[in-house]
């Protein structure tokens, strides 16, 4: 009988599942369903709520539809019946917090509790804790903690304890209702296993915890605010896994809703990228992988520590046992892409697309692919949800210069392209410069899979061959290869994490190869784009994080 191991990956608009020979690495069966709230940014639904600029929610329901839906089409879609999955591994946008009760009921599931928008999951990308990010990173600066050079010198409102902040101050009561404050790639290894198991890789990464100091410290936590000195014993965990690790095993409750039998190994969770780097094959220093979808995410491997400014962290065993495992990366890419798609290309692009039977990407894409590298004119700073690397602020925004009233729709989309690009240029040479050599660059994700222009852009403009991940689907994949291990080799898969993805990961043929020509244009274009980077971006001129404290309702020279 084949052994399959199944992989779900919970994105940010979506929930697939795939499920992977484990001893052939073919993806025999997959499954994908969007959800039915998706970003939560404008009002809560059922109440319509209005919620704030900058928020960004789920609705908890929404992941366990997913899960009933792609599962058992999994299944179908692979022809194998459910006694041939051996494991399960899981990934999840982070970090996505959610308050619960003791026994993991989401707050904002109680009937109560639906008009409170502090009550729902905060989205990976929900920034509305910004102001309480800038409090941790001022008191962290002033007290030498030393957990901060971990993530280059700042923390991001998109991780746990700027969100807890944000709840605690706006909201106590909804921060007194919720006994557990959970990452969501945590919280469904509890669903699925009845077992709280908290992941070195959702802790290292969104909260702070190292495994030789744990998390901050509680005179630093009270420091920030008197309650949050207990939070760490009241409402997170002591006990974090290691990647790797087996979380538990599917209950008979889950695993009939779900048509597998009980008892099946689940792994612990990782972050959805960070899952990418198995599927790729990488087990070795001086491979980065791109991950390139709504946003990015870069991610190498290393064999010592180093802290530098510009990381977004690094964690020991973070990704692969037995490495540092390094992150940056840029918070939108396929998000950048739609925005336009939705706000800035005319109908007579929309009616092209309609007309031929095909998506405004492709439409944008032909056009886009027929212009020369500067022929647009255009230069951007990708910030439209702020910046990740190498700055760390969420509270930039994006800019579009050298506009004219020729200025067409398929030239701001290259500029797009180009700006993400460069975003990418400068943390390979951030990391190069601080002692963390890329000597091979790897690609997967959504965008890496369907938009081919950017990818020969992306190696133009770092002069780099790219190789792309074998798999269409690989932060599913990966997630697979974690549920291979959790099962072992007693259950049909793998003790090691290296081995399973030797076995199950890989990149296909071929590739994306610089041409010199258009590398030496970019080259030139990247020093300009370099001079508005740091003029914008470092304190020359804060005119973006004023026009962000005015849109968000505060005295600009709070945003400054």
């Amino acid at each position: 009988m084949r052994r399959c191991a199944l992989g779900l990956d919970f994105g940010t608009e979506s929930a697939r599942a795939v499920l992977v020979d484990v001893t052939t690495g073919e993806e025999v069966g997959s499954a994908v369903h969007a959800y039915e709230s998706g970003v939560i940014d404008d009002r809560l639904p059922e109440t319509g709520e209005p919620l704030p600029p900058d928020w960004a929610l789920q609705d908890p329901d929404d992941y366990w539809r997913a899960l009933e839906a792609i599962v058992p089409a999994a299944l179908r879609a692979a022809a194998i019946s459910a006694e041939a999955v051996i494991g399960i591994g899981v990934d999840f946008t982070a970090c996505t917090l959610i308050p619960t009760r003791a026994d993991g009921t989401p707050l904002c599931c109680d009937p109560e509790l639906r008009k409170q928008p502090h009550a729902w999951p905060k989205l990976w990308k929900h920034h509305g804790a910004q102001p309480q990010a800038e409090r941790i990173n001022r008191l962290a600066a002033e007290r030498g903690e030393r957990f901060l050079a971990r993530y280059g010198g700042k923390t991001s409102s998109e991780w746990l304890f700027a969100k807890a902040l944000e709840i605690l101050e706006a909201a106590p009561a909804i921060y007194d209702r919720a006994e557990r404050l959970i990452d969501a790639g945590d919280w469904l290894v509890w669903q699925l296993t009845g077992r709280e198991a908290r992941s070195a890789c959702q802790a290292g990464y969104k909260a702070l915890w190292s495994r030789t100091e744990g998390y901050p410290s509680r005179e630093f936590l009270a420091a920030l605010h008197p309650r949050l000195a207990t939070i760490v014993e009241e409402k997170l965990a002591t006990e974090i896994y290691p990647v790797g690790a087996r979380a538990g095993e599917l209950t008979p409750a889950a695993a009939a809703r779900l048509g597998l039998r009980p008892g099946i190994p689940v792994g612990v969770a990782i972050i959805d990228a960070h899952a990418a780097v198995p599927a790729a094959g990488i087990a070795e220093p001086g491979k980065m992988l791109l991950i390139l979808g709504t946003s990015g995410c870069h991610l190498l491997l290393g064999r010592e520590e180093r802290s530098f400014p510009g990381l977004c962290g690094v964690v020991q065993d973070g990704i692969l046992p037995g490495f540092f495992g390094y992150e940056a990366g840029q918070p939108a890419t396929g998000d950048l892409l739609a925005w336009q798609t939705r706000a800035a290309v005319p109908p007579e692009y929309h009616d092209e697309a309609a007309r031929r039977g095909v998506s405004i990407y492709r439409v944008l894409e032909e056009r886009a692919a027929a212009l020369r590298p500067g022929e647009c004119g255009l230069l951007a700073l990708d910030w439209w949800n702020g910046n990740r690397s190498i700055l760390m602020d969420a509270d930039l925004a994006g800019v579009l210069i050298g506009l004219t009233l020729e200025t067409r729709a398929e030239e701001i989309y290259r500029a797009l392209i180009e700006a993400t690009a460069f975003g990418t240029r400068a943390i390979v040479e951030n990391f190069e410069r601080h002692g963390c050599p890329v000597q091979e660059l790897y690609a997967c994700g959504g965008i890496a899979e369907k938009n081919p222009l950017l990818m020969q852009i992306y190696a133009d403009v770092l002069g780099r061959p790219i190789h792309r991940v074998r798999s269409g689907q690989a932060c599913a994949v990966g997630a697979a290869i974690l549920g291979a291990v959790a099962a072992g080799s007693a259950g049909g898969g793998y003790d090691r994490l290296l081995d399973a993805a030797a076995a199950m990961g890989g990149v296909e043929a071929g590739g994306f190869s610089p041409d010199p020509a258009a590398h030496d244009r970019y080259t030139a274009l990247y020093g300009e784009w370099l001079r508005l980077h740091d003029y914008f971006g470092r304190g020359e001129n804060p005119v973006l994080k004023r026009l962000r404290a005015w849109r968000a309702g505060r005295r600009p020279e709070e945003g400054s």
